[in-house]
């Protein structure tokens, strides 16, 4: 049966006041003004809702929620269960993020979670790790962080066969750009972050990244990385400068914990347009209760929704959806309502290599999430189907 949704939609990334979302089989049969909608044949179902329709959203950074963790999750089901926590507040797409492990770890969490891949219920997994910097190394394992090894990450790349889609690596490690290359020769994107780098280092990673043929990514920008100084320009407004260019897309963490109001204003203003990716970093006590979570072998404590490792106190994570990162961006921020849901749909999207989703637009795979005024969610439909 066909559904018909009327209301104010985000469709192409701007707001329409009077909007028509018509739905059949599991695909968007059309997304636009009520005038020259098309004919919708009886029976079909109709909403008339209050609030925004929003198109699915996609979070390309993502650790865990409802108590479980992707680093730690044993089974298939261990890892639905995250899933279904985020899929509820309106993430319809996933990337599993891990952390810093073992090789034997990652090679067992890889084959826990491939499979998942396969069958659509994640869109990719993305390892965090473990070739980062132990300076920047925020709330991963010291004693798991390791030099870049070319045949260890092709191992791991064999592993997922297809399934990493992603891996964070320090610019300044010297097996980065041989371990950039073999990621993007197996389909997966560089993404520089947990680095202690200068500017000219992010530079040259860059480059060599555009030069094989990948445009790479800055995992959580600002966080895990040397901050900004007027005598040391750093990281971060390497990235920044790629990005107005067209040459990175940046992750943030706009949640007001890891970044706040003014920074994320500032990052969409200067990064080039859809530059920006709205990630939540989230780990397991996402929708959570305040208390004692894991993330990988380290023990965190979350108070006040904010976690933070037990022991030394580092930002461990982010316990938001990434609903609640759209609406920090638009209410707190100032970002316009287009910006904010593009960088957390269309452009994750466009960076994951996904045609079939990221936008309320005809012929795309029907991912569709109904907030209320105030970008809660209400309903949330996935290729179709209410959840």
């Amino acid at each position: 049966m066909a559904t018909i949704i009327i209301g104010r939609a985000v469709v192409d990334g701007r707001l329409l006041e009077d909007a028509r979302v018509i739905i059949d089989g599991g695909t968007i049969h059309y997304a636009g003004p009520a005038e020259g909608a098309p004919y919708v044949p009886a029976g079909a179902e109709e909403i008339i809702h209050s609030g925004l329709i929003l198109p699915g959203l996609i979070d390309i950074h993502n650790h865990g929620g409802g108590g479980i963790g992707f680093p730690d999750a044993m089974d298939a089901d261990d890892a639905r269960t995250a899933i279904a926590e985020h899929a509820r507040h309106g993430t319809t797409t996933l990337v599993a993020s891990l952390v810093t492990a073992a090789h034997a770890t990652l090679l067992e969490r890889i084959g826990t979670l491939a499979p998942l891949v396969r069958g659509g219920e994640l869109a990719g997994i993305h390892l965090e790790g473990p070739h980062i910097s132990q300076a920047r190394r925020g709330a991963h394992d010291p004693e798991l962080i390791r030099p870049g090894s070319v045949v260890a990450l092709k191992e791991l790349l064999d592993a997922g066969d297809g399934t990493i889609v992603t891996m964070t690596l320090a610019p300044e490690d010297p097996q980065v750009d041989p371990m950039s290359e073999a990621l993007i020769e197996a389909g997966a994107l560089p993404s520089y972050g947990h680095t202690d780098c200068s500017a000219y280092q992010m530079l040259e990673a860059i480059a060599f990244s555009l030069q094989a043929g990948a445009i790479p990514t800055a995992t959580h920008l600002f966080n895990g990385m040397r901050p900004i100084h007027h005598r040391d320009a750093g990281p971060a407004f390497a990235c920044l400068d790629a990005s107005a260019r067209g040459d990175m897309v940046v992750e943030l963490i706009a949640d007001g914990v890891h970044t706040s109001a003014d920074t994320v204003r500032f990052v969409f203003d200067l990064a080039g347009e859809d530059m920006v990716l709205l990630i939540t970093d989230a780990m397991a006590a996402t929708g959570m209760t305040d208390g004692s979570y894991r993330l990988g072998s380290l023990d965190v404590t979350v108070a006040d929704g904010t976690a933070r490792l037990t022991h030394g106190g580092s930002i461990a994570g982010g316990t938001a959806h990434l609903l609640d990162i759209v609406r920090f961006a638009v209410r707190d921020a100032g970002v316009d309502l287009g910006q904010a849901v593009r960088a957390a749909s269309s452009t994750p999207a466009r960076v994951l290599g996904l045609s079939d989703r990221g936008a309320l637009s005809t012929g795309l795979r029907a991912d569709v999430v109904l907030t209320d005024g105030d970008l809660r969610p209400e309903r949330v439909m996935r290729a179709g189907q209410w959840i």
